[in-house]
């Protein structure tokens, strides 16, 4: 990295938190609602080819190497939060 000589400017929090609202819409984890028809509404889910290494959290009770759509099909799940919790329940 290198010096240009100009100053560095912060933004004010206001500022970022707008930002961060125009991002994603809260509690949501980085997912987003459909806006289009004929799915208005409804939340994306992650891929079923993602690792459970690669969650946010990734479940313990499964490999790190294990996808998600291993681990929905094995606990009847689809939501994270459900595969999570139906992991915990069958150890």
């Amino acid at each position: 990295m290198f010096h240009t000589g100009l100053p560095v400017v912060k933004l004010a929090p206001s500022i970022v938190k707008e930002k961060e609202n125009l991002m994603k819409e809260p509690g949501l984890d980085g997912r987003h609602r459909d806006k289009d028809q004929p799915k208005s509404g409804e939340i994306q889910q992650k891929r079923g080819d993602t690792l459970n290494k690669n969650l946010p959290k990734p479940i313990p009770q499964f490999s790190p190497l294990a996808k998600l759509s291993t681990m929905r099909k094995e606990t009847g799940k689809v939501s994270i939060e459900d595969v999570r919790q139906a992991a915990r329940r069958r150890k």
